[in-house]
């Protein structure tokens, strides 16, 4: 595929309705949002202008031209340079698991289909799953068949869930849980394929899989290793 990227914002959870719009503005359909807690002193904070606030976490899918828009935007319609307000940031894709699951993520920008990676040559990925909140036994039993590692689980909301039926032809949950998984480069497809098999997005999962470029790692002991 030409390139794509998880775009990260993180902000103020006070900053909801605004990003909301903001999305919709940008005709992004597909995000998902995590809560979380910002952890700088105070000293920091003072500087900033900022309070010990609860934050949000909103990742999206983009290519570069639609992060070009969003970036201008970011500034003119947020005003993300005021203290406060949020960062924003870019992690490059490395795969997808399945034509329509591209298209999906990526409705209504503009994006061609190869095959390449965006990232090569590394030796370990993260596989995210993203799936329907209750069904992390199901993939982590489907990528354990493949001889995945342990996995981490992650609460999120789902929004764009309403366009899956123009995709996959079913509704998806808005609850939703991703699960990371650190895997050798190697049985990346292995392992995309054992829960794309069980946990796809017609399957009451409706889960959909991607990977991310890891350019190194420490601590990671992998089943392979372990026997």
């Amino acid at each position: 595929m030409n390139e794509l990227y998880i775009m990260g914002i993180i902000t103020n959870r006070g900053m909801r309705d605004k990003f909301i719009a903001f999305f919709k503005h940008c005709k992004i359909h597909v995000t998902l949002s995590v809560l979380a807690v910002g952890t700088a002193n105070s000293a920091i904070l003072d500087y900033l202008g900022m309070e010990a606030t609860e934050k949000v976490i909103y990742m999206a899918f983009v290519t570069p031209g639609t992060w070009k828009i969003i970036k201008k935007e970011l500034y003119h319609k947020v005003k993300i340079d005021i203290p406060g307000r949020g960062i924003a940031f870019l992690i490059p894709f490395s795969s997808i698991y399945g034509k329509k699951a591209l298209h999906y993520i990526t409705d209504g920008q503009d994006i061609s289909i190869k095959e390449e990676s965006t990232l090569k040559g590394t030796e370990y990925e993260l596989l995210i799953t993203i799936a329907n909140a209750g069904y992390t036994d199901t993939i982590m039993d489907a990528a354990r068949s493949a001889h995945a590692p342990g996995g981490t689980v992650i609460h999120a909301k789902g929004t764009g869930m309403e366009h899956a039926k123009k995709f996959f032809g079913i509704s998806l949950a808005e609850e939703k849980e991703m699960i990371f998984i650190v895997v050798r480069s190697s049985q990346k497809n292995d392992i995309m394929k054992a829960v794309m098999a069980q946990a796809g997005p017609k399957s009451p999962a409706g889960g959909i899989i991607f990977s991310l470029p890891v350019t190194s790692t420490a601590g990671l002991r992998l089943l392979s290793e372990e026997e």
